[in-house]
């Protein structure tokens, strides 16, 4: 299967075909010569096929696991490359691995996974099928063969990818990563995607890292020229650690940073524990309505005094800038147990508007509910947004392709966040201020934590809980009278800032954090 195996949404295989301008430049990559013996584990249609005869390659196998697609080449075996013998050596492997999640792969797969000796070594069914494709073609390379794959950039950073991490800088090395983002390489799939040529058992001391700089669609010219990426040279990984595509001054850096949030212990050998995020503040993705513009209530002069009694200030995530927000609005929003003509009577103007959406509104995913077509589709996290205590709201997802921050607002106890914006409260054990972590989290330093340790699929990040619970936190110690001095004067400074939106109390307030970072 050549491409990305999704689930049995497109088909059985779910399979996603590399482009012919992608196949050639890897292709271009190999530094073997034209007598090399060559493997395209799941070659698909054959492109890779057509573009290594045209490069003079001539020792050259195949393998495909789905007949129908039946590639015009004489040496494709149609068979499984998971289950093919494993004593076969080979020069250079190239191609475009299948990624399957273990949930949706075929039952006939799974069981072949769980007869592969390789895959009980080293996985389990928290790992993917892209894995044994990587993993397996080292074994079977030559010593200083090739290996040149594109494929999804997620198991690079993922904790249940690290054996085969691990299992990689062990047996060789990375020579180049082309960092492709999110450009459109495969038709109808959006993710981040990476070609990365390896070497088996050469330890290179850097990697050469390019990223792809354009919109759309790479030409052959502009990737044999390099002219679509920008280039930096970064140091080759190591085992144990994620694997973060950042220059060796970036990388000190956010070490730096994660010593400051480290928690102290007096046991040299113990590993580093970091304060999170998530130890002194309660997060929350907001609540769904399930169809926005039928909730929201632009005229709230027209309501009677029961409609307004139900309506909630919300922000989305439009609203949002760094620290404050631009605009707002408000939604109706009611759980009480009522009939239909029982809500006509007492909402009529409400119920007007929502009738008027009824179609769309009895369309959405309901979540297992009987759900009346005034109520919400998921009132999700309401209870956390009920406390009565100020909050921070940000974008659930954010695109940083041309700026270098993100928009964590400040909200005050009454407002609430749709399911386009997350929200953190403090929890009540906790003695920052709430505008201090405003502060903080808006800081340089968590913005460069996040580009390179965030959940980051091309140039979006993604704020759910998860990866907002993980951002190191630098908590005061109130025993430092310096330290709780500058924490006084960010929180006067934010303060000011969101009142006057001065740029310069900015510079000021960065100043601050950058001071608690060195007493």
């Amino acid at each position: 299967i050549c491409g990305m195996m999704m689930g049995k949404d497109k088909n059985r295989y779910g399979q996603y075909f590399t482009i012919e301008a992608i196949a050639d430049f890897m292709v271009s990559l190999i530094r073997h010569d034209r007598s090399a013996s060559v493997l395209e584990p799941s070659c698909g249609r054959g492109v890779f096929l057509g573009q290594l005869e045209k490069y003079g390659f001539n020792n050259i196998s195949a393998y495909e696991i789905d007949p129908a697609l039946n590639p015009p080449y004489p040496y494709v075996q149609y068979r499984s490359f998971v289950s093919s013998p494993l004593d076969e050596r080979f020069d250079v492997i190239v191609g475009n691995p299948p990624y399957i999640r273990w949930k949706n792969i075929e039952p006939e797969l799974k069981s072949e996974l769980e007869d592969s000796s390789l895959w009980k070594r080293y996985f389990n069914s928290l790992c993917d099928y892209l894995f044994i494709f990587i993993l397996k073609s080292i074994e079977q390379l030559t010593e200083n063969g090739e290996l040149i794959f594109i494929c999804p950039e997620y198991w690079m950073n993922t904790t249940h990818s690290r054996s085969l991490r691990d299992y990689m800088i062990a047996n060789g090395s990375l020579s180049e990563i082309f960092h492709f983002k999110d450009a459109a390489l495969f038709e109808g799939v959006t993710s981040s995607y990476v070609v990365f040529r390896y070497v088996k058992s050469v330890h290179n001391a850097g990697i050469d890292l390019y990223r792809y700089n354009q919109k759309g669609k790479p030409s052959v010219q502009e990737l044999q020229q390099k002219s679509c990426f920008d280039f930096i040279r970064i140091p080759q990984f190591r085992q144990g650690e994620r694997w973060v595509l950042a220059s060796e001054e970036d990388r000190m850096l956010l070490s730096a940073f994660e010593q400051e949030c480290s928690k102290r212990s007096d046991d040299l050998f113990s590993p580093v524990d970091l304060y999170r995020l998530g130890d002194f503040c309660d997060i929350g993705n907001g609540m769904v309505s399930g169809l926005d513009k039928a909730f929201r209530i632009k005229d709230v002069s027209g309501l009677n005094d029961g409609e307004k009694s139900h309506l909630i200030h919300v922000y989305k995530a439009k609203d949002l800038q760094p620290f404050y927000n631009i605009s707002d609005s408000y939604y109706f929003f009611m759980k009480e147990e009522i009939s239909e003509n029982q809500f006509q009577i007492k909402y009529p103007s409400v119920y007007a508007q929502l009738s008027a959406c009824r179609d769309e509104l009895s369309k959405r995913y309901s979540y297992g509910k009987d759900l009346k077509f005034w109520e919400f589709a998921f009132p999700r996290n309401e209870s956390l947004f009920r406390r009565q205590e100020p909050r921070i709201f940000v974008p659930c997802k954010e695109r940083i392709s041309h700026k270098n921050y993100f928009r964590f607002a400040f909200a005050d106890e009454s407002t609430f966040p749709l399911q386009d914006v997350t929200g953190i409260l403090k929890k009540p054990d906790c003695n920052e201020d709430i505008y201090y972590i405003l502060a903080y989290l808006n800081s340089s330093r968590v913005f460069h934590w996040l580009i390179y340790n965030g959940i980051v699929k091309g140039d979006i990040v993604e704020f759910s809980e998860a990866p907002l619970a993980s951002i190191p936190y630098r908590p005061i110690d109130w025993d430092n009278d310096a330290e709780v001095a500058i924490h006084d004067e960010v929180v006067n400074n934010t303060k000011q800032y969101i009142a006057t939106k001065d740029i310069g109390i900015l510079e000021m307030i960065e100043q601050n954090i950058n001071d608690l970072f060195h007493v």
